[in-house]
């Protein structure tokens, strides 16, 4: 089977590392992949949101199976596009894919459905918006109501906080298209988790559950990144937990979806609140997160490819979804400045890391000479697992520590709250 992967970060590569483990899998392309993908994979340059260009691809080069990783091209219909021309694909289409797209939309879903989540208020209107958090009770949430490279949450802890945070997304278009709408939402309280979740529009597999580490300075200090590491599992999803979510979040959600005339088949990610009152959804995700999938999928026992078939062809129920027993940890190094103004072309040394851990490549390319060198903010991820949390993860710092670039930054404290968890519960 030939596949095609559409994306070019570390979720991309991880996927793309699994689905080669499927003896009957004999290529796979990327579009638009990256340096370390390249190892794996044959990378062409098309880019993720170019869904004309992925389309042309597609009919010149035909492939057996697509999976449309990241959120843009989903939002955008490249699983409509792709399914117009016979080819099977694992993520929702572009109706399904709005319960990411849009935070208006994912939020009214819940409220209709009584799916448990913050109370909230929705403004199209920068004036109506200032008004609100003029009196609103603080601390505060403003999120952008589209797509913002996980970026566009702002956690306010005073009303001039909340009032630049209305600004910057509805009047200095810090989000673009993407912060013409607000949701102002209650915050809440409680550890967080993130669960990703196998579904074909009927039943709901959960993968292991995680915890992402989203704050770029140690200590959760600094402004929201897309994630600068992660563990699993989570060690606040107990079972008890994870039956209240099977039975008030996942299942009710997949049944909320399908009775809005949009059923969602793919990954769906739950970003869940644990608090006083029960669990609680932050947000959906219409895809695998990143990089929450660098943990989970270096777990995951059942083929991948196997799975992802499953859901397209609705017969996930009869399908094995297993993970092993152990830990994960991945500590996301990142360029100096992110999730600000960075430098690109930093050449790379990987040391001796390649042969101490798993390394995913989020944002890394070839220089003029060959060289590996920098080409995002976040640019590589560093996993490893263990039978127990507390090694996976001085695994992964070990093996962190091997690799070098000019201005090359990572938080230090990747789990150590998960460690504290852990300690405390014995």
């Amino acid at each position: 089977m030939k596949i095609l992967v559409v994306g070019g970060g570390g979720r991309e590569h991880a996927i793309i590392k699994a689905l080669k483990q499927n003896p009957e899998v004999t290529g796979i392309v990327a579009l638009p992949g990256n340096a370390g993908i390249a190892a794996d994979a044959e990378c062409v340059p098309v880019k993720a949101t170019d869904i004309d260009g992925i389309v042309d691809y597609v009919k010149s080069h035909p492939v057996d199976f697509a999976v449309v990783a990241p959120d843009d091209p989903l939002a955008l219909g490249c699983v409509d596009r792709l399914h117009a021309l016979g080819v099977k694909c694992f993520g929702p289409d572009a109706k399904a894919a709005r319960i990411e797209a849009s935070k208006v939309f994912a939020k009214d879903l819940m409220k209709k459905y009584g799916i448990p989540t913050a109370a909230y208020e929705t403004f199209d209107d920068a004036g109506r918006a200032l008004d609100y958090v003029k009196t609103c009770p603080i601390p505060v949430v403003v999120k952008a109501d589209g797509l913002a490279l996980g970026k566009g949450v702002t956690i306010c802890f005073t009303r001039d906080e909340a009032d630049s945070a209305v600004r910057a997304a509805m009047l200095d278009g810090a989000f673009g298209a993407s912060g013409s709408r607000v949701v102002i939402e209650e915050y809440l309280e409680g550890p967080e988790v993130s669960v990703l979740a196998f579904t074909d529009g009927h039943v709901v597999k959960p993968m292991v559950s995680s915890m992402d580490h989203k704050r770029v300075g140690d200590g959760d200090v600094g402004p929201n990144t897309g994630g600068m590491g992660t563990i699993a599992p989570n060690p606040c999803y107990t079972p008890q937990v994870a039956e209240r979510c099977m039975r008030e979040i996942f299942l009710p959600t997949v049944a909320a979806m399908n009775a809005e005339g949009c059923p969602f088949k793919g990954c769906l990610y739950f970003g869940l609140m644990v608090t006083k009152d029960g669990p609680k959804v932050i947000e959906y995700n219409c895809r695998f997160g990143d990089p929450e999938t660098q943990v989970v999928l270096p777990l995951l026992k059942s083929d991948l490819l196997t799975v992802m078939m499953a859901v397209e062809d609705e017969t996930l129920a009869d399908t094995p979804v297993e993970f092993a027993e152990g830990t994960a940890c991945c500590v996301m190094l990142a360029s100096g400045g992110y999730p600000g103004k960075y430098d690109k072309g930093k050449v790379i040394d990987l040391g001796n890391a390649e042969a101490m851990a798993e390394i995913f490549h989020s944002g890394t390319g070839r220089s003029d000479k060959g060289q590996l060198v920098t080409a995002g903010g976040r640019v590589l991820g560093v996993c490893c697992t263990a039978d127990n949390l507390q090694t996976a993860i001085e695994r992964a710092y070990r093996a962190a520590a091997e690799v070098r670039w000019e201005g090359m930054i990572y938080r230090k404290d990747i789990g150590k709250r998960a460690l504290g968890i852990l300690a405390d519960s014995f």
